[in-house]
Order: C-alpha cells, then sequence, then structure tokens
C-alpha cells in the first residue's frame, strides 16, 4: 500500500546435487506505467551458497522513505534480480516484478436511496497514508459534468479526516460522482462510485 514500506522475497532453489554460489544483484526504480525508469530508489548486491538440493530466501525491503519523493502518479516499481552462478560458465537468470502501489485514501458513502429532485448528502472521507505530514490539499469532485474545487487543511502523519457534499439529481438513471484528492507530496488519488437516482 502507498505510504508504507515494501518487503520483497526471492526464492532460490538448487535443484542439483552440486553445491553452488549465486551472486545476486538487485536494484528497483520508479517506473512509468510504460516501464521506463525515472529514478532508481536501491541497488544491493549479495552472495548465497546453496547445498544439493537446497533453497535459500532472500529478503528486499524498500522503505517509504527511499521511494516516496521519486514515486510517479503511476505509482509503479520495478524491481529486478540478476542471478549469476558463479564458476558455471556465468550462467544468469534475471527475476523482474512491476510493483503497483494501491491507494486506501478516499471512501465515499451515500444514503441507501437517492431519489430525483431531492438533496442528497454525501460522505467523503480522504487520508494521509505518509508517516509525514501534508499541506496544500486539494479534493476535486466530478458530477453531473461540473467540477468542484475544495481546498482542505493540512493532513499530520497517518490522518484521516472528512466533508459532507449535497447536491441535488436532476434525473433518473446512473450517475457517476468521481473524487481526485492531491497535496504536496502526491496527486491524483481517486475514488468513484456510480449511483443509482431513482425516479421520484
Amino acid at each position: 500500500v502507498f505510504g508504507k514500506d515494501i518487503t520483497l522475497l526471492l526464492i532460490l532453489n538448487n535443484l542439483s546435487s552440486d553445491r553452488k554460489t549465486v551472486k545476486v544483484d538487485m536494484s528497483a526504480s520508479t517506473v512509468l506505467y510504460t516501464r521506463r525508469p525515472v529514478t532508481e530508489i536501491l541497488k544491493a548486491t549479495t552472495s548465497v551458497d546453496l547445498g544439493s538440493k537446497q533453497g535459500k530466501h532472500i529478503r528486499l525491503k524498500i522503505p517509504y522513505s527511499y521511494y516516496g519523493k521519486y514515486l510517479t502518479t503511476d505509482k509503479r516499481i520495478q524491481v529486478t534480480a540478476l542471478c549469476e552462478v558463479l564458476h558455471r560458465h556465468g550462467l544468469k537468470l534475471l527475476v523482474e516484478k512491476t510493483i503497483i502501489l494501491e491507494d486506501t485514501n478516499i471512501i465515499i458513502k451515500m444514503p441507501r436511496r437517492v431519489v430525483v429532485n431531492k438533496a442528497v448528502t454525501l460522505e467523503i472521507s480522504y487520508a494521509n497514508p505518509l508517516p509525514e505530514p501534508v499541506s496544500r490539499c486539494v479534493l476535486l469532485v466530478t458530477l453531473m459534468n461540473q467540477q468542484v474545487k475544495i481546498h482542505l487543511a493540512r493532513l499530520a502523519p497517518k490522518e484521516r479526516s472528512k466533508i459532507y457534499f449535497e447536491f441535488t439529481p436532476r434525473k433518473s438513471g446512473p450517475l457517476q460522482l468521481q473524487v481526485d484528492f492531491s497535496c504536496d507530496k502526491f496527486s491524483h488519488v481517486k475514488g468513484f462510485v456510480t449511483i443509482a437516482v431513482a425516479p421520484a
């Protein structure tokens, strides 16, 4: 989840009866959705001795402090591990994984029944998932082809807050509400609901 430390596990198994030494070069970079690298955030090298038919785990931790300020709006991190079996004519294996960090920031609560021409009040809650305060918070609410920009107070680390938003639907049928939350440390955290508007 966005804002938390990331822990990965690389599992190496020696399927042969010979003892092997494996050199592992690991790196992590923030990337765009096209997989184009933006910033390298971690680089580490280790060696592992594997006995006959033995398996070992290598743990890789990426703290939020390493990736937070380099993450793009795509919220993707590409991790690669180049595993080289030493003394085996340079036998190499490349392992790659793309991590997409999830947002759990926006929660929209609404009444069970929404009716044409009757005012509706929605509860929109938003959060700062980071271990540091955020400021310049803005909520952009899009509904019925109109946008409302709401400037919010700063949020303390891990703080959740909420606002109440009132509107009156003018026709029955499905209506989509979209919420976009941005601040000085991250942007475009989205949430949306489809509202079923009943006839009067």
